[in-house]
């Protein structure tokens, strides 16, 4: 990609990260009244990182590179393919079980072994399930197992 490619690229990241903000910002009111830190803070703060990373490739865009081919293409693909499937199973699946599978076959696929990718996978989703659930409040989705 270009140095103009890049720039593109942040210009299209910027309205994405802009639009992304907005709509974290449209949600209502939880019942209790305003909180510190709500269903919006972390959109907000992903927004805030993209924005901020957009910028950077606009003003310091790198040098020109070529597109990757070959397996490195396909590598790439699939790794967008596991994060599009992730979305999609996240509600049904629930957050740990959606977590284990999309970070297990991403870390699988980055070499490690298939047992040590699916269980840091695991150590990984729970955690995070953990610290949002009981440390922030902020709820993520249970999935079958969450018993509603």
């Amino acid at each position: 990609m270009t140095a103009r490619g890049d720039r593109v690229l942040g210009l299209v990241l910027l309205v994405l990260a802009v639009a992304y903000g907005w709509a974290a910002q449209q949600w209502p009111e939880p019942f209790g009244g305003a909180e510190a830190v709500g269903p919006e803070t972390f959109p907000t703060l992903l927004a805030i990182v993209l924005a901020l990373s957009s910028l950077y490739l606009m003003v310091k865009p790198d040098p020109d590179q070529g597109w990757p081919l070959g397996r490195t293409a396909g590598e790439l693909v699939l790794a967008l393919v596991i994060l599009v499937v992730y979305a999609a199973l996240i509600e049904p699946l629930g957050f740990v079980a959606a977590t284990t599978l999309a970070v297990g076959s991403l870390s699988w696929r980055m070499g490690a072994k298939p047992s040590t990718a699916f269980l840091s996978g695991l150590a990984s989703a729970v955690v995070v399930f953990v610290v949002f659930n009981y440390g922030l409040s902020l709820s993520l989705p249970a999935g079958p197992l969450g018993g509603e």
